[in-house]
């Protein structure tokens, strides 16, 4: 199976959606936070490994305990991706912790905060200032 091929993109897909039904609904373990998505999986062409790119939004502390509980769980993770996806391998999965969404929120917040400078800026400029500007 080729990495681009569209019966992989599939099975990827397939995978990462069971996981995050997984993540919600089926761990009770305390340390997995409540706010953890799963953002890619890639799923070796042999079906026998599987890596999961797993960000969670908190702090060092959350995804440390996160990917403890992540990597307690794993056994009883594979048994239900085994349940909901039909493969002929059911993957060995590697969690690897991506701050994405992470980093994502933490510069729109700064993009929001130079906006709302610029927008206090321009209401405390005098009126001249503004038609100087625009010749």
């Amino acid at each position: 199976m080729r990495k681009n091929s569209v019966k992989s993109t599939r099975i990827n897909g397939e995978v990462q959606r069971a996981l995050a039904e997984i993540l919600r609904g089926g761990i009770k373990d305390p340390r997995i936070s409540p706010l953890t998505s799963v953002v890619a999986v890639e799923v070796a062409p042999d079906l026998k490994t599987c890596k999961a790119w797993i960000s969670v939004l908190g702090d060092n502390k959350a995804r440390e305990e996160t990917y403890k509980g992540l990597k307690s769980a794993e056994g009883f993770i594979k048994n239900q991706l085994a349940r909901i996806v039909n493969l002929r391998n059911t993957p060995d999965i590697t969690f690897i912790m991506d701050q994405s969404i992470e980093y994502g929120v933490n510069m729109s917040r700064k993009i929001d905060e130079v906006i709302s400078s610029e927008q206090a800026m321009k209401a405390e400029r005098p009126p001249e200032a503004e038609e100087c500007e625009e010749i």
